[in-house]
């Protein structure tokens, strides 16, 4: 795999969170996807972020939250938009690991980066900071379905 280590800016994004299994249909990226087009907010000047914020082997499948997300550009009136919530990403450093497969495999994807890379590497998880899922395509319109996803783990060097 080719993680690199990047610095990323802080972010303010709007978002929709779901609360159920990573594994059923996420209907409240539809509803994410809608909003921002109607306010011109997407790719490539604005990003679609998605946060996984439970592990689903520590937490029921049925309460596992998730944030679908999109960047805001800044002085975006927020006060227009009471159906929205909104809310600012730290930024910092972050272990990218660019995914492409099927959306069914992103589960290894974080499972190599927690239990392989990060042990051998010269950081550990900042665990102050969210995981980020930066979708880079839709799914429904690659030929193979997969998903192309630059997955950033939040990393601080690792404690002497």
């Amino acid at each position: 795999m080719n993680i690199t280590v990047k610095e990323l800016p802080q972010n303010e994004v709007a978002y929709i969170r779901r609360v159920g299994s990573y594994f059923e249909p996420q209907e409240h990226w539809g509803s994410l996807i809608h909003w921002a087009v109607k306010n011109e907010l997407y790719p490539p000047r604005q990003n679609f972020i998605g946060i996984s914020l439970d592990n689903p082997d520590l937490v029921e499948s049925n309460h596992c939250r998730h944030d679908a997300c999109v960047t805001i550009p800044e002085g975006f009136n927020k006060e227009k938009h009471p159906e929205m919530q909104f809310k600012k990403l730290d930024g910092g450093q972050y272990a990218l690991y660019p995914f492409y497969d099927v959306p069914e495999k992103l589960n290894n994807a974080y499972q190599y980066m927690f239990g392989q890379w990060l042990p051998n590497s010269g950081y550990e998880v900042d665990f102050q900071r969210h995981n980020l899922e930066f979708n880079m395509n839709n799914p429904a319109e690659d030929p193979e379905g997969k998903c192309k996803v630059d997955l950033f783990v939040p990393i601080k060097n690792r404690a002497s």
